[in-house]
């Protein structure tokens, strides 16, 4: 079974208080991208490849190859291998039943970026838990799903819904909304900088937001750039002053709207003149390795 597994990006995001526990509650919409790539409408890719078989003359567990782009990161700490493992020690804890397992083995051909604030190892994660509970008789409904995913990462149960949504919580209470970009032009760049969540996150400080992200399916388009923003932006920037080049490189470029996606380092940009978006396309690859252009 082959799976293409999509990318998201943050419109807006903001991070509201500090939590006993240490982590932060934040409030965001996640934006599903890259879910068509590769097919005509969007012939370019913009995804990673998960495949998983089933032998069933093996014992239950998890045979996992990675192929694509290289991750610094040992087997047994990819979070496919995470969600398959944490899969099968959930499946036989509730149906004390391996008869329809057996050994998984799975392939990631790797191509989403890193530290990018694209969701793409969350994704990977997300992917993997449906796809295996495909493949097993879909014993779990998707809030069973979300309830793995969420071990895996703050953002994976997004994937779980993989349409676009309002996200509380550390981002895994999540609304589903409707954000109507038909028409308009995404193009993505992610320079060669990595930026860790803990990193992202240490030089955060908590506020109010000014603009309340429920109400942006009503918010035009045009007025996004004065009222919707990314809060890490104002603690990474100061430390890596190429991404905020990049961002209003993207203003000067014609983007109705640009922003950092998530905890970063991909900087994107909405364009309604996808002239524009093609001629920022060009001007952009001749500096960066990492660019993605879509017709939403």
């Amino acid at each position: 079974m082959i799976k293409f597994v999509n990318a998201k990006i943050n419109l807006g995001l903001n991070i509201v208080r500090k939590r006993e526990d240490g982590y932060h509650d934040l409030e965001t919409v996640f934006f599903p991208v890259g879910i068509e790539s590769g097919m005509p409408q969007q012939p370019e890719a913009f995804d990673d490849i998960l495949e998983v078989n089933t032998d069933s003359n093996q014992l239950s567990g998890c045979r996992f190859q990675l192929m694509g782009r290289r991750i610094d990161c040992a087997p047994e700490k990819n979070l496919v291998v995470k969600a398959a493992t944490l899969f099968i020690q959930t499946y036989v804890k509730k149906y004390d039943d391996l008869s329809d397992m057996g050994m998984f083995n799975i392939i990631l051909d790797k191509h989403l970026p890193d530290g990018a604030g694209l969701g793409g190892g969350s994704a990977d994660a997300s992917f993997t838990l449906m796809t295996l509970n495909e493949i097993t008789g879909e014993k779990f409904g998707r809030n069973e799903l979300c309830n793995m995913a969420v071990k895996l990462g703050a953002d994976c149960p997004f994937f779980i819904y993989n349409t676009p949504c309002f996200a509380e919580g550390i981002g895994e209470i999540l609304t589903p909304v409707e954000i109507d970009l038909s028409g308009r032009w995404l193009l993505i760049v992610k320079p060669a900088i990595h930026v860790s969540t803990k990193e992202a996150f240490s030089g955060i400080s908590p506020k109010e937001p000014k603009f309340d992200l429920r109400f942006l399916p009503d918010l035009p388009l045009e007025r996004w750039k004065d009222m919707v923003v990314n809060d890490f932006e104002a603690s990474l920037f100061p430390l890596y002053p190429k991404l905020a080049e990049l961002k209003d490189t993207f203003y000067e470029s014609g983007a109705t709207y640009a922003s950092m996606s998530g905890s970063g380092s991909a900087i994107y940009g909405i364009y309604t003149d996808g002239e524009a978006a093609k001629a920022a396309r060009d001007k952009f690859i001749s500096t960066y390795s990492g660019v993605w252009l879509f017709e939403l």
